[in-house]
């Protein structure tokens, strides 16, 4: 079986750009975004207005991304830890919400597990995202650690 990229029951707001190809699926783009190519945003995904989306990016249904955000090359974003040593299978009831705060910044390949992560946040290339981040500031490193 075969199935294409598409997009499908997605709500734009005004003046949203999209590079295709893109798998974008009942999700919720806000006003004035960027969508690059080879991005997955799963279902029931919310990205607030004015937000960057670069290419290779995967958003995994449960994340919600606030406004004036940037979402580097190649971030992924993580719903299943594995709590019962592997993969949900399916089971939906394991996985784990994201919350992204507004005016946060994600350097390209870095990792985000199921946290929050509150406003007037940068975090850098290659970070690991583990915990919540409750102060703004820059974080870097694998767990992600405040720096300044």
């Amino acid at each position: 079986m075969i199935i294409q990229s598409s997009i499908r029951d997605v709500t734009f707001g005004r003046n949203v750009t999209v590079v295709e190809p893109v798998n974008l699926y009942e999700c919720e783009i806000g006003n004035e975004c960027f969508v690059g190519p080879f991005v997955e945003i799963q279902k029931g995904v919310k990205i607030g207005e004015r937000t960057k989306v670069q290419s290779h990016c995967f958003i995994c249904e449960l994340v919600s991304i606030g406004s004036d955000c940037f979402v580097g090359h190649g971030v992924m974003f993580i719903n299943d830890i594995f709590s019962k040593g592997g993969p949900a299978r399916g089971d939906k009831s394991l996985w784990k919400e994201t919350t992204i705060g507004n005016h946060v910044s994600i350097g390209s390949n870095a990792t985000i597990l199921p946290v929050s992560v509150c406003d007037n946040v940068i975090i850098g290339a290659g970070a690991v995202v583990t915990k919540n981040i409750t102060k703004p500031g820059v974080y870097v490193g694998n767990p992600a650690k405040k720096i300044q």
